[in-house]
């Protein structure tokens, strides 16, 4: 059933091809080949078929998987050295990204967003404003002129270190933001799995009982240019983004910091919210995560405590968050597209839910989670760094709450 839902969104597809729907089946048949030799590389929403969906669109991956070899991710150095999705039972067990199957299968470039999805993906911020890099100078910044650059969209990045534990990756940019200034940055990272152990070093005691997955990323940015990078010029942000599947029953939390300066929580970035989605409840902004309203919100810097998670009741899944903790005085980029009041009032973290935009298509559904750096004041030379890590745990609710209540220091009611 569902591989015919997929051909049907290539069908639907005004470019889409005769050849393409051909190539599309052509890798089907080849993951139900690899099915009758290892198993579940047939069932769409395992680990084992993503993977063997991907090689068999000619997507190179390069996998990090534990010394047990259930925690397994996959890195795709054709897009940034994103990593594409995870699992924290092997092969078998549940494919935790979301990935755009039907548009990685029509093999199609977009000139605007090629939306592969992946569960973490670097981007640059800011997204709006006078220092966007996705608005050309002088444009409107509405949707039809929004671009995402090839740096990161279209560019791949080099891997330049393989450890059993990790890899890192390389990339180059030449940037025009909306001042039409021309920024020369280089941008490092490193994925990183973590063991148990190291999982418990950094949040404590995981009961027994559970399933995880977890890694860190270490990302970095380079001023290669040859003039320092202020508020006169535009800033940069590292800005890291995870598309994970949305469900009725998911809802995304974050806490706050009370004695926080501003607004609680910005609601409004694709107009008001409506109400019932939005709530908060022990200390925590709780967020309905469905993919059927597009709805955007964001912490700010002060009010940012450096976690978010997402929690999914039906699935038993825990996702976490884990990033740098903001420092007092540093300023974030504003992503609002068009005029700004002020350009580095912006988010240290957000939350997207999708849904149908204004013409009534979807991109997805699927939700995000993000991060962002503070904005990078660097001179020629210096280099910013920005790190995270991304947890799944899956097993029973009640020991799932426990992690909530040990990394978050409460639990809310979902």
């Amino acid at each position: 059933m569902r591989i015919f839902e997929v051909f049907m969104d290539i069908q639907k597809s005004s470019a889409a091809s005769y050849r393409k729907i051909y190539k599309f089946f052509l890798a089907i048949s080849t993951i139900i080949v690899l099915g009758s030799c290892s198993s579940n590389t047939s069932i769409m929403g395992t680990y084992a078929y993503d993977i063997a969906f991907l090689n068999g669109e000619g997507i190179e991956t390069v996998e990090l998987i534990s010394q047990d070899g259930l925690s397994r991710i996959a890195t795709v150095p054709a897009w940034q050295g994103r990593v594409a999705t995870s699992t924290s039972r092997g092969g078998d067990g549940d494919s935790y990204g979301w990935l755009n199957h039907a548009f990685i299968a029509a093999g199609e470039t977009s000139p605007q967003f090629n939306n592969y999805g992946g569960e973490e993906r670097f981007w640059l911020g800011p997204e709006g404003g006078e220092g966007s890099w996705f608005f050309a100078p002088g444009a409107e910044q509405i949707f039809p002129h929004w671009v995402v650059p090839a740096p990161f969209d279209t560019d791949s990045f080099q891997v330049t270190d393989r450890t059993q534990g990790s890899v890192t990756y390389l990339g180059e940019a030449k940037l025009r933001n909306a001042r039409n200034l021309l920024f020369s940055i280089r941008m490092q990272r490193k994925v990183t799995l973590l063991e148990k152990e190291a999982l418990e070093r950094l949040i404590g005691p995981v009961p027994d009982g559970v399933s995880l997955v977890a890694y860190s990323s270490n990302n970095a940015i380079t001023n290669d240019g040859d003039f320092a990078w202020n508020e006169e010029s535009g800033m940069p942000s590292v800005w890291m983004l995870g598309m994970f599947s949305p469900s009725e029953t998911t809802t995304v939390f974050i806490p706050y910091n009370p004695e926080g300066e501003g607004p609680l929580v910005k609601d409004d970035y694709f107009g008001p919210m409506p109400e019932g989605r939005l709530r908060t409840d022990k200390g925590f902004i709780l967020f309905t995560i469905d993919g059927k309203y597009r709805s955007k919100i964001g912490l700010s810097a002060g009010r940012s405590l450096g976690l978010i998670g997402a929690f999914d009741p039906v699935k038993g899944l825990l996702t976490i968050l884990k990033t740098d903790l903001p420092a007092p005085g540093e300023r974030y980029v504003n992503s609002q597209w068009g005029k700004q009041e002020d350009a580095f009032g912006g988010d240290a973290l957000n939350a997207y839910n999708d849904g149908p935009t204004e013409d009534g298509t979807l991109m997805g559904p699927f939700f995000e989670m993000e991060s962002s750096s503070p904005a990078a004041a660097l001179s020629p030379g210096q280099t910013l760094v920005h790190s995270q890590t991304t947890i799944h745990i899956a097993g029973p609710n009640d020991l799932l709450k426990q992690v909530i209540v040990q990394v978050f220091g409460a639990c809310p009611d979902f």
